[in-house]
């Protein structure tokens, strides 16, 4: 049987379990590059899988020299 769960992680998680500033999480959560999924008491909820993919293409993109804006019409226009 295959379980499909979807493992959340918090905003507070995540610049801990990737390594990046909790500015730069607002930062690409503000343009759209990381969609919160879901609030309680205030914390932000991220699927977990999909953080760790977006981050991935993102630190790539980075790396290789895009600006944020750009990597953000390119991921979500599919162009990756």
């Amino acid at each position: 049987m295959i379980h499909n769960h979807h493992r959340m992680i918090s905003a507070k998680e995540i610049p801990l379990e990737f390594g990046i500033s909790y500015q730069t999480l607002n930062s690409y959560t503000d343009v759209g590059l990381l969609d919160v999924i879901g609030k309680k008491n205030r914390i932000r909820f991220y699927n977990y899988t999909e953080v760790k993919k977006r981050l991935t293409k993102i630190m790539r993109l980075v790396n290789e020299g895009y600006t944020l804006r750009l990597i953000c019409r390119m991921l979500k226009g599919g162009n990756h």
